[in-house]
């Protein structure tokens, strides 16, 4: 499923306003307007941040979360020039609770890290989860006629561990990966009406992967121009721990483009592919704006998406956005299946200039009913 979409609320800051002259940290000595960029960049230890969840899989949910910096953003971009090395984030780590109305609960923690002057970049995370959700077949088809949904639960742990190491001072990393996990599925139904098998199923899935990247990107947060790109290839086996042995593949290309002073272009090309005996939930499945996550699922899958953003005011943005996805190869070939069309409007607030930090909200039509979520940075993960 999609990641949480985080909204730093402004009312996070307010209940700290106790103390005198709290608030003039938020405001920004060069328009006035209301900016968190001196707080983010001198922070040092816990933030809470609410987490917002408008995920229309699983419904409407929060939670909080919990992040820890081990230096402010500012001592280590002091340190960075001082040393002439490349300017890497601190580290941070973080603990996360959250649920949503449809039952989901899901609690974990994490860890963003740096070493050797930003030439190795670690990331981990260990999560518990209860998350409920709709399958609607393997190539939008189920066992039988009349049904075009079955409710499913999928309660477990995972785990992630992922290296990377820059190659020389260019832009390109090499990584590895792994991934754990041990989930008991339940369908409210019978695998003959989901039209799955057993191995379909699997508890048990241990990965190993390597991979690619590529970032050129001004800024990670919202990016005006600029390159991110990466290919991921997973393979899991008994030999190391998986009940099944299948493969799982990714490639995309996120490019931007500032064609003028106030306008973004953002370009989107993904696609996903798995081979073997997959279980079902991890299947590919169309990931955009506008779309639930899990409802077109097959073997493989492709996107192609854009989006335009105009600076209305050096604060306001406003941005559009439109793309299709399919998902094919189990029952239709390409040519056969269905693409899904998306479209939608989004309205965001530079909340930290210096940072070039955006957060605000978008609307999105998919091929069933419109959908809100909130956004934080970039709009593609």
């Amino acid at each position: 499923m999609k990641p949480a979409r985080i909204l730093v609320l402004a009312a996070a800051f307010a209940m700290a306003s106790a103390h005198a002259g709290f608030m003039d940290r938020f405001k920004d000595p060069e328009d006035g307007e209301f900016d968190a960029s001196e707080y983010l960049l001198d922070h040092k230890g816990v933030l809470p941040i609410p987490v917002l969840i408008t995920e229309p899989a699983v419904g409407y949910g929060g939670g909080l979360a919990l992040m820890w910096f081990s230096e402010s953003i500012r001592e280590v971009a002091e340190r960075a020039a001082a040393s002439g090395a490349r300017l890497a984030p601190p580290n941070i780590y973080g603990a996360m609770l959250a649920g949503t109305e449809n039952g989901t609960k899901m609690g974990g923690a994490a860890a963003r890290m740096t070493f050797d002057q930003g030439r190795w970049l670690y990331r981990g995370a260990g999560a518990a989860m209860n998350i409920n959700l709709d399958f609607y077949g393997v190539g939008a088809t189920l066992g039988r006629p009349g049904i075009d949904k079955i409710g499913y639960n999928l309660k477990g742990a995972m785990l992630l561990q992922e290296a990377n190491r820059r190659l020389g001072s260019s832009n390109h990393f090499l990584g590895a990966r792994f991934l754990y996990m041990d989930i008991e599925t339940r369908l409210d139904a019978s695998l003959e009406d989901a039209n799955l098998t057993p191995r379909e199923l699997a508890k048990r899935t241990s990965q190993l992967g390597l991979r690619w990247l590529y970032d050129s990107r001004d800024n990670i947060f919202a990016t005006r121009h600029g390159t991110d790109a990466a290919f991921d290839t997973m393979f899991s086996s008994p030999s190391i721990g998986s009940d099944n042995t299948f493969q799982t593949y990714r490639a995309h290309v996120f490019h931007y483009l500032q064609p003028t002073q106030g306008t973004v272009l953002a370009f989107r090309v993904d696609g996903r592919a798995a081979r073997g005996d997959v279980p079902f939930y991890q299947l590919p499945f169309i990931d955009m704006r506008g779309i639930p996550a899990a409802r077109y699922q097959d073997e493989n899958t492709a996107i192609l998406e854009a989006e335009a953003r105009y600076y209305v005011t050096p604060r306001w943005i406003v941005l559009g956005f439109g793309g299709a996805g399919r998902a094919w190869g189990r029952r239709l070939a390409f040519d056969d299946a269905d693409t899904q069309v998306t479209k939608g409007v989004g309205l965001r607030y530079l909340l930290a200039r210096r940072l070039g930090l955006a957060v605000g909200i978008d609307v999105a039509w998919g091929p069933e009913k419109a959908a809100w979520y909130l956004s934080m940075g970039n709009s593609w993960r």
